[in-house]
């Protein structure tokens, strides 16, 4: 049931159910690459935890979106899938690196090849776990309770609050890893940080048993499980919705280009560029506030600009931003061009977001989520961070790890956002498609208008 004008208490519910969840992403999304480097001493593991990870988060919000549709359930499987995540993530605290030993729950094992193939398993296997039951409960269900509270009247004002959750999530994680993680080369505090965030989690998921309203969507049962499963794969809707799959072709090739070097930037800022500790923490904080800053000035003149006149340049934005990171050294470099990069990344996203809802058919937005997950999610983090890895082999610089025994190893390398920009770059042509395919169809609707409009006035 859609309201009208939203209470306090569906306020309360999206900003602290839609920050924690961002919050817990931000953890898996960018520390976690920092945390299996530092747990294993090479970067091999990171595209092989995030191609599983989005692997599993898609199935799990194809498999628990279409299971809450049928049994008429949003609030369950919010509130109980919160505080698993929140459980997964504090697992992580006994996985992790100590004084040159591996601490795995209360045993101190040294750090010899088999324990590290070990840890990095280990981690690779908690972060599907922990993605299943993130993904089921922010990305299928808390998404599509959103949609069922609000209406058109009133859904730009909730998602222009809903898209600074990222921004404002990372910052935050940021700033607590700055303190725990980041305050030490030698003896970072990871255990706290995963306590501290795994806590939260787990009390937003508490939180909103008391929070979230009970549910009075009717359960879905007009087609089996399965086919309601495969709905957004069948060439019927593909056809009935052309735009949409366009568009959403568009967002595959964006975030394929964001993932050649997200997933290895932190490693790429403290282990390439050599900046660490409080340089670390300041570098990225001005690089993340000032991007959100400008993401929320364009977002509050998107509608009036028109959305199809800010895509193109604002992927050109991210094509300058990897070019720009291409060719910088120094902190300050690195500052200006992470700026101008994260920039280009947010302002497409939240373009190319909005277009996806804007031709997701109302009627449909639960069964389209798994095919959302499948072209902005699971097929670019699959691709783009082995795109990554193996640039990082163009010009190869490797790193001395003393706390491995010297173990050498691969770093990310700056070609990673040379093809970065490369990769934005292929996402015009079809942006300029998606552009004419719209004008195609308002030109058709008008002719059907002013045709029918014609010829009720012969009657």
């Amino acid at each position: 049931m859609q309201s009208e004008k939203l209470g306090i208490r569906y306020w309360l519910s999206f900003i602290i159910a839609g920050l924690v969840g961002q919050l817990a992403w931000a953890v898996e999304n960018n520390f976690l690459n920092l945390y299996v480097f530092g747990a294993t001493g090479s970067t091999s593991y990171i595209p092989i935890m995030t191609a599983a990870s989005a692997i599993v988060a898609t199935l799990a919000t194809i498999l628990i979106g279409v299971l809450s549709d049928r049994v008429g359930k949003r609030k369950l499987f919010i509130s109980i899938g919160y505080i698993i995540w929140g459980i997964t993530i504090i697992i992580f605290a006994f996985i992790m690196p100590n004084n040159g030993k591996l601490t795995l729950l209360p045993i101190g094992l040294p750090m010899t090849g088999s324990v590290l193939v070990l840890s990095g398993t280990l981690i690779v296997i908690m972060d599907c776990v922990m993605s299943f039951f993130g993904s089921g409960a922010n990305d299928a269900c808390f998404n599509a309770y959103v949609t069922e509270k609000t209406n058109k009247n009133i859904r730009g004002k909730v998602e222009s609050v809903l898209s600074i959750l990222p921004l404002a999530s990372i910052i935050m994680v940021v700033l607590i890893g700055g303190i725990l993680v980041q305050s030490s080369d030698h003896h970072p505090y990871w255990d706290i940080f995963f306590f501290v965030l795994g806590g939260i989690t787990i009390i937003a998921g508490v939180g909103c048993i008391f929070l979230l309203p009970d549910d009075q969507i009717k359960p879905n049962k007009n087609q089996s499980y399965a086919e309601n499963l495969i709905h957004g794969f069948k060439p019927s809707v593909v056809k009935r919705n052309p735009i949409l799959y366009v568009a959403l072709s568009g967002f595959l090739i964006f975030n394929m280009a964001v993932q050649v070097f997200m997933p290895y930037f932190m490693v790429y800022v403290q282990q390439t560029l050599g900046i660490v500790n409080e340089q670390f923490t300041l570098t990225l904080g001005i690089v993340l506030v000032t991007a959100c800053v400008l993401t929320i000035v364009l977002g509050l003149f998107m509608d009036k600009i028109g959305k199809n006149k800010i895509v193109i340049p604002a992927i050109c934005v991210g094509i300058v931003g990897g070019i720009v990171m291409f060719c910088v050294k120094t902190q300050v470099g690195a500052i200006f061009g992470g700026i101008i990069l994260i920039s280009g990344y947010l302002f497409g996203t939240a373009v190319l977001g909005a277009k996806v809802r804007d031709y997701t058919p109302e009627n449909e937005a639960g069964l389209l989520q798994g095919v959302r997950m499948v072209f902005a999610v699971l097929v670019p983090m699959v691709t783009g961070p082995y795109i990554g890895q193996g640039v990082s082999n163009i010009n190869a610089q490797y790193y001395q790890n003393p706390d491995y025994g010297g173990e050498v190893t691969l770093l990310p390398n700056k070609f990673i956002f040379l093809f970065t920009s490369i990769v934005f770059l292929l996402a015009i042509p079809v942006m300029i498609y998606m552009i004419k395919k719209e004008k195609e169809l308002l030109e058709t609707k008008a002719t059907i208008k002013s045709t029918a409009s014609k010829s009720n006035e012969k009657k």
